[in-house]
């Protein structure tokens, strides 16, 4: 992956996409073993807000997909900071009917890898 504003542009616009086909493995690939991710909605479905590993990552995607059956992403923009590896996701978010505001801020090692994502989830649209 190019670290870099095209490169993270057409990430942004892939991982939507990803989700959007419920391809988990297709969002997996792209975090570090050791990744770790905060969600409020992870505390549903895995008892806890803080995830680490792509295991627990795995198992609470799939867990989430089971109970999510509308899923849609709209992108509306997105954000990288170069220098500190940071992208910002901004989106709309249709959980089973359900629109939200949402944004996700992923953090990259050197490699490209995600070690750090935290979902947010606002107001009902």
């Amino acid at each position: 992956m190019d670290l870099n504003h095209d490169g993270m542009m057409r990430f942004a616009a892939d991982w939507i996409a990803n989700w959007n086909r419920r391809d988990v493995e297709a969002v997996l690939a792209h975090f570090a073993e050791e990744a770790e991710f905060t969600s409020p909605l992870a505390r549903t479905f895995a008892g806890r807000s803080v995830l680490r590993g792509k295991a627990e990552l795995e198992t609470y995607w799939r867990a989430g997909l089971e109970r999510i059956k509308i899923l849609q992403f709209i992108l509306d923009r997105a954000f990288w900071d170069e220098r500190r590896r940071v992208l910002v996701v901004l989106y709309d978010a249709n959980l089973n009917g359900e629109r939200k505001r949402a944004c996700e801020v992923m953090t990259f090692d050197a490699e490209g890898r995600q070690v750090r994502g935290e979902a947010m989830y606002g107001a009902l649209i």
